[in-house]
């Protein structure tokens, strides 16, 4: 696959011939991410990102408990609905719990949400507990249907997620209810098994396809392009460290070692010698990969949109890849795109 040169190029999730643009909305940001976004917000960045030919959005329960679904389902409700793609998650029900203060915590990929404490999350990776999980999605979304699903961050709960909760995407791809199924995670081992051990379309891979993080180009990508399969790529700025490298900026939803914003700045100086902005370069840096089918990027604004288009649209020539390369920025093999975008 060559690498896209508009954020709207469209390319396919495995076999399943479910739609995704080369650049995807990533919603976790609509559900108060950290900070507050307003409705106003929310409506205008998912309108910003139609308005550039984005037709993918991936969501989830976890984000915001449901108020990035609910967001997004108000968002696309008037748009056709097979006009876009639309994913969420499963692995995480919301139970009514008592308390009314907000759930932001400590940093963490478990908390960080700037919402009222109205529910609970409970893992949960049971066949009933995934059609619970997708029925629930529905409601929230107001829509008529949900493309694509993910098992989301089954980390700790390998066993009952590969025996319970993928059978019953299965069941639910088969019957029609969905027309793709994955798993999407901060790792690449536990993706790698899905790829050789299931019948998966994709797997959302977070963080671990970066300029500072290569780890699935060892084993990942090489194993999903053999099988057909498809891998969207997100958390391309590791929460934030290929977006700004500065003193103070987070990796991996926590503060940036003194080693890795080293690491973060000299591929910056590497990539401005060549006239690229660094956040450009880690754009577009995962379609080296031959199986990569989306970037995933966090959005919750109209100027975030605008940004992160132009940035995916400008030119990275080939020199900057291999000084990447020559500086050990890169490691050995990793594969880089083979074709610039447009300027």
């Amino acid at each position: 696959m060559s690498t896209p040169a508009n954020p709207g190029d469209v390319a396919t999730l495995g076999r399943s011939g479910v739609p995704v643009t080369a650049l995807s909305f990533g919603a976790a940001a609509l559900g108060n991410l950290f900070t507050p976004v307003t409705d106003e917000d929310a409506a205008s960045a998912v309108d910003a990102a139609w308005d550039a030919g984005i037709r993918y959005f991936d969501t989830a329960p976890h984000y915001g408990l449901g108020l990035s679904e609910r967001r997004l389902g108000d968002a696309l409700r008037d748009r056709p609905r097979d006009t876009y793609t639309l994913s969420t998650k499963v692995g995480r029900l919301l139970e009514a719990a008592d308390g009314s203060g907000g759930s932001v915590g400590s940093v963490g990929p478990d908390a960080g949400f700037a919402v009222p404490a109205t529910h609970r999350r409970v893992w949960d990776f049971s066949g009933d507990g995934v059609r619970r999980s997708v029925e629930d999605s529905l409601r929230r979304l107001g829509l008529d249907r949900i493309d694509v699903v993910y098992l989301h961050d089954p980390d700790d709960h390998a066993e009952q997620a590969f025996r319970e909760g993928y059978p019953a995407l299965e069941r639910l791809r088969a019957e029609g209810t969905v027309r793709a199924i994955g798993a999407g995670m901060n790792q690449t081992g536990m993706l790698t098994r899905f790829l050789r051990d299931t019948d998966v379309d994709a797997v959302l891979c977070a963080g671990r396809h970066t300029l500072l993080d290569q780890r699935a180009a060892g084993e990942l990508l090489p194993e999903a392009a053999a099988r057909g399969k498809s891998v969207v790529v997100g958390g391309v700025f590791n929460s934030g460290l290929l977006a700004d490298p500065r003193p103070g900026a987070t990796y991996d939803y926590a503060p940036a070692p003194m080693d890795l914003l080293g690491r973060a700045l000299r591929a910056k100086a590497v990539a401005e010698r060549h006239g690229v902005p660094l956040r450009a370069a880690a754009l577009r840096f995962p379609f080296g990969g031959a199986a990569v089918a989306s970037v995933l990027v966090g959005m919750r604004s109209a100027a975030e949109v605008v940004d992160a288009v132009a940035m995916f649209a400008r030119r990275v020539p080939a020199r900057m890849w291999e000084e990447l390369c020559a500086e050990g920025l890169l490691g050995a093999g990793v594969p880089v795109p083979a074709e610039a975008g447009r300027p």
